[in-house]
């Protein structure tokens, strides 16, 4: 597998991006050799910040696949994928995961301090002791999605 060449097509995207308004990350994702989905980020243009670069590729290489089971594919991130990006990634059971710039690297390069590292920080605190508190509410019916989705597996 030619993994800088692909690096290289994320970090073209990105490049691309930038030049249309749009973030420095581009990813791709590949399945037997060949370039299945791709994205870029768009937070700022599309006021989404959900709109991440791999985001972007798992959701077309899902909807391409018909599937969210991209375990025999390989994700090429142009930078190193946030927590977000990585949840997604384990989600969808990506294969593999290729990065060409290392957060710190890039955060060195851009003016803006990194959210990145205070996401990690943050959540080591208690929930309500966070940026953005996170509690926990007992409640009698918390488990019934979770029965619901069981049976529903258990009669498939």
């Amino acid at each position: 597998m030619d993994h800088e060449r692909f690096l290289n097509d994320a970090i073209r995207l990105a490049t691309d991006s930038v030049l249309q308004g749009g973030g420095p990350y581009g990813a791709v994702i590949v399945r037997d050799g060949e370039i299945i989905a791709s994205g870029v980020n768009s937070v700022e243009t599309d006021h989404d910040p959900s709109a991440h670069a791999e985001l972007a590729a798992i959701r077309e290489a899902c909807r391409t696949l018909a599937s969210t089971d991209l375990s025999d594919t390989i994700l090429y991130a142009s930078g190193e994928p946030c927590p977000m990006c990585l949840a997604a990634s384990y989600q969808a059971r990506v294969g593999e995961i290729y990065y060409a710039c290392s957060k710190k690297e890039a955060m060195e390069v851009l003016p803006k301090p990194d959210k990145t590292e205070h996401f990690y920080s943050d959540q080591e605190k208690p929930g309500a002791m966070r940026d953005v508190p996170f509690i926990r509410i007992e409640t009698r019916h918390k488990l019934e999605p979770f029965i619901t989705a069981a049976n529903q597996q258990t009669r498939k």
